[in-house]
């Protein structure tokens, strides 16, 4: 695979033109669930098989230095859809915090500019949103899980559409149903875990966003496919003994001489790469691959949790750290945009970019308005060839209020973080040199402490206050 630069990226000027409002290109934004760094092997994975998105990434850009918007789902997915970074967005943490009415997100911009728009999969947006909150924020159609906690379960006794519960027919343990918070109508309703598993969860959301490509009309379209995978159901492997990586069937690993929750996260990696190759499949039978960008990501690093060891598949790859950690493995994801015509094959590009970007490039894309107060910059002109129009970020910042509170900013080159932040009697500080040290080993905060003292600096200018 040959490489493009940031400043050099023009070599395919001539084959890939900048897009016009008119082309009206569709989208289709495709967003794993605590995905590593590592865990495709376009991206490095030496033991699982993903094709399907390896292909994905042979016929369009790999980009090797996006970054999720945190460490966690909901706050990653807020930046993702409102532009604006955690220290500015009002998602800052998976805690009691909802969108405001006046949060601006991505769908709604391109449903004004006359975009079908689709979520199908895990919203997760803040805790506990109303069962209808990504129908208020833009999306004409919703079919999946609106709370993070029900996500956690593949086999739920419910999923909703539109704003109002669909049965389905699995059941849960009664433990689950009756346990506080976990009751209809609760903070964490629908999670738990089936004692009866029939319907997979995933499967009717993939064919419910297949659906969404066949019925459209003329009019283009925005497919936002949020998978829960490789999450794992938290309530059913709280130990290490247990298994939360739910899959029908361990598929071509049943024969394996793996633990059986590596073989649970093996398939969902496999399932994942099948649904992906089933809207790619769909596109094509419609005739819309050559009018249809697709993005793939994930929305933060990989996780250990259900049973789940992240070493086992060496999921952050050569990156340190994991989910909650703002290490390159908690935040560094594996990002692929193919967009016939104008993202030359093959490529890759280490530009600076993360989930805030995602809302001012698919608005250039749409030929929509962008909100001027967002944290991002369209990458519209990397990716199709054009460096020298390329704005590029000074910094990109974090603020995750887990685990005492942490801050990290980079410049691409230097990685400044910050622990223990919400305890002023101790506010430990790591400096790293990304270029020389991308597995961050060496800490060089002691021997450059007026560089530490600028990025601390630095940080205070990225954080606002919340409400």
């Amino acid at each position: 695979m040959k490489k493009i630069p940031f400043l050099i990226l023009g070599l395919g000027l001539a084959l890939v033109g900048s897009p016009q409002a008119a082309d009206r290109s569709n989208i289709v934004y495709i967003l794993a669930d605590d995905m590593g760094y590592g865990d495709l092997g376009c991206f490095g994975q030496e033991t699982l098989n993903t094709p399907h998105i390896d292909q994905l990434a042979a016929d369009g850009m790999k980009l090797t230095r996006h970054y999720s918007g945190s460490t966690v789902c909901a706050p990653s997915r807020c930046v993702l859809m409102t532009g604006l970074h955690t220290g500015h967005c009002t998602v800052r943490g998976n805690g009691d915090k909802l969108l405001k009415p006046t949060d601006i997100t991505i769908a709604q911009k391109l449903k004004e500019a006359g975009y079908r728009t689709g979520c199908f999969g895990k919203w997760g947006i803040g805790h506990p949103p109303p069962r209808d909150n990504p129908n208020q924020f833009g999306f004409d159609e919703f079919y999946g899980y609106v709370n993070m906690h029900h996500a956690h379960n593949f086999f739920p006794e419910f999923l909703i559409r539109n704003g109002e519960m669909e049965k389905l027919d699995n059941v849960l343990d009664d433990m689950w149903r009756e346990k506080k918070g976990y009751e209809l109508g609760g903070p964490r309703e629908g999670a738990g875990v089936a004692k009866v598993k029939k319907d997979y969860a995933p499967n009717l959301i993939t064919d419910e966003a297949i659906r969404f490509i066949e019925t459209g009309g003329e009019e283009p379209f925005f497919l936002y496919f949020a998978l829960n995978m490789p999450h794992t159901n938290n309530e059913g492997g709280r130990d290490p003994y247990k298994n939360g990586m739910e899959v029908p069937d361990y598929g071509e690993y049943a024969d394996k001489d793996w633990p059986d929750t590596e073989k649970g996260f093996a398939q969902m990696m496999r399932m994942i790469d099948g649904y992906v190759g089933r809207v790619v499949e769909t596109l094509e039978k419609k005739g819309l691959t050559e009018e249809t960008i697709i993005l793939f990501s994930s929305d933060n690093g990989p996780h250990e949790e259900g049973g789940h060891v992240m070493e086992y598949f060496d999921s952050n790859g050569p990156l340190r750290g994991m989910k909650r950690d703002l290490y390159e493995g908690g935040v560094r994801v594996p990002t692929i945009v193919k967009w016939p015509g104008k993202v030359a094959a093959g490529t890759e590009s280490d530009v600076l970019s993360g989930f805030q970007d995602v809302f001012p490039t698919l608005t250039e894309v749409a030929g929509a308005d962008t909100p001027e107060n967002l944290d991002g910059i369209s990458l519209v002109p990397v990716l199709t060839g054009d460096p020298d129009k390329q704005s590029r970020h000074d910094f990109l910042y974090w603020e995750f209020q887990e685990q005492g509170g942490k801050k990290a900013i980079t410049d691409g080159k230097w990685k400044f973080i910050m622990l223990g932040t919400q305890k002023a009697s101790y506010t430990p500080s790591e400096l790293y040199d990304l270029s020389q040290d991308p597995g961050e080993e060496y800490n060089l905060a002691p021997d450059n402490g007026e560089l530490a003292d600028r990025l601390r600096e630095k940080m205070e200018e990225f954080h606002t206050p919340e409400d």
